[in-house]
């Protein structure tokens, strides 16, 4: 490790932690944004966590789509702690309405049946709009650091993808046969479409052809909006104020995953801080001397059993050093960081708070 956490994100303003799911990014983006609030910096933690875990880690009843204060004793002078948890349709809403060129075409919109169903779930929607709001509360300036712990998802590359499939979907040729074409165009495409609709209408009715067609026509109006506003995002992942993190866990699927995450962030151009190892397997010494250890239990069966559970760690242990290992010898130049499997799981904010001392320098008395 050559340099404590709070000293590499030293003068960033976003952290982004990515990686497979399972692995601990939760835990790990609200030990940061305690750590460095600790440090007297006004800082918001973003999630998108079904489990709802962050809210009761940190204490709170419940998050929502704004960032709610949490109360933290012995922060730094400054310091705050805020944290939401994004809803992904409520903010397509929030995009809808700073778009709309008026009232009326905003409910044109939000009161669609098509667009009530697919706001949360458009291709790339949930990392979309999580990068969306991220943008949002950099551009209003008001927190030195946004640490964001990214959405769940089978692969976590789709993150940094999401700008880039949403201008797609916008530009793409099968949303715009909804679009009623007008003049010649509409002669050139009335039959073709004419004969898809009339197959629509006849599976699933007609109703759903007019929702779908009013749908992207009151869509159609704030295309350029998003088209732009997608390039502004997409923006934001390379500026030299965010930093990435990928977090991990020490074997299988997950570390394999880290270094095909390392190398496409290496590809783009965008900047991996740090890598961080959690739940690694550790043993606390040479192996056990069974005549001591026989004598000290005074019981054969139970010295059968924790002879197996050493043996096991072990095991364990040595699958997790020889993984981290060669994470290390394929990441060079980039820190990494190994979190030991904890003996409890983090649930509140002084356990949180542990977990954060793993990663950053102490602080002074």
């Amino acid at each position: 490790m050559s340099a404590h956490l709070d000293v590499i994100l030293a003068g960033r303003s976003i952290c982004i932690c990515t990686g497979s799911g399972g692995v601990g990014k939760t835990t790990t983006s609200a030990a940061i944004a305690i750590a460095m609030a600790d440090r007297g910096l006004k800082v918001a933690v973003l999630t998108i966590d079904p489990a709802r875990r962050l809210a009761d880690s940190l204490g709170l009843a419940e998050l929502g789509n704004r960032p709610s204060r949490v109360e933290l004793a012995g922060v730094g002078e400054g310091g705050e702690l805020w944290a939401m948890m994004l809803d992904a349709k409520a903010t397509f809403d929030e995009v809808i309405e700073r778009y709309a060129p008026d009232e009326e075409a905003r409910l044109r919109i939000v009161d669609n049946r098509i667009y009530q169903q697919i706001s949360g779930a458009l291709a790339g929607s949930q990392e979309y709009m999580a990068i969306e709001k991220l943008y949002e509360l950099d551009a209003g300036g008001e927190y030195d650091l946004l640490v964001l712990d990214t959405p769940p998802s089978r692969n976590a590359l789709d993150f940094l993808d999401a700008p880039r499939r949403v201008t797609q979907f916008i530009e793409g040729r099968t949303l715009r046969l909804f679009i009623r074409p007008t003049g010649f165009g509409a002669r050139i495409a009335g039959r073709g479409f004419g004969a898809v609709s009339a197959l629509l209408r006849r599976v699933t009715g007609g109703d759903l052809i007019a929702d779908l067609s009013e749908f992207f026509a009151a869509m159609a109006a704030l295309f350029g909006g998003f088209r732009d506003r997608a390039e502004r995002v997409e923006s934001l992942l390379g500026d030299e104020r965010t930093a990435f993190l990928v977090i991990t866990g020490p074997a299988g699927e997950s570390i394999e995953e880290a270094g095909y995450l390392r190398a496409k962030l290496a590809s783009a151009e965008l900047a991996l801080a740090a890598i961080v190892v959690n739940r690694v397997h550790r043993t606390a010494g040479p192996e056990t001397e069974e005549p001591w250890l026989a004598e000290a239990l005074g019981d054969p069966d139970l010295l059968d059993r924790v002879l197996a559970a050493d043996a096991g760690l072990r095991v364990l242990a040595r699958r997790d050093r020889a993984s981290v290992d060669r994470l290390r010898a394929e990441s060079p130049g980039v820190p990494i960081f190994e979190i030991p499997e904890l003996s409890e799981e983090v649930h509140d904010l002084d356990g949180l708070r542990a977990f954060a001392a793993l990663l950053v320098a102490p602080q002074p008395d």
